[in-house]
């Protein structure tokens, strides 16, 4: 599921509110299965999360974002300078269900 401009202008909002820091700080050493195990965690802990990757040049940076997005189901929100927003729905907490204006699921 992708996000609207809306739903993605709604998550950046979001995580300027919370004051969010980032809980993943990605090495000049680059992804590792640590890091994939990391993100993994807090995607499904927190669903929306900031992660500073290193200084790239904008192709670099654009590939190294779409990777991560790819291999965690995840959206990307933001991204400024080294530091990225990405969300990932979590059925189970659906933290962000009614200000993405979705029906929360009822099992």
């Amino acid at each position: 599921m992708g996000l609207t401009s809306a739903q993605s202008k709604r998550l950046r909002a979001e995580g300027h509110r919370l004051k969010l820091k980032p809980v993943v700080i990605i090495g000049q050493k680059g992804f590792s299965d640590n890091l994939h195990n990391e993100i993994d965690a807090a995607l499904t802990h927190h669903e929306l999360i900031k992660l500073r990757i290193p200084a790239l040049d904008k192709s670099a940076k654009r590939e190294l974002c779409l990777k991560i997005c790819s291999q965690h189901d995840a959206q990307l929100v933001q991204s400024i300078g080294n530091v990225i927003v990405i969300y990932r729905c979590n059925p189970d907490i659906n933290r962000f269900a009614g200000l993405l204006g979705l029906a929360p699921s009822v099992d």
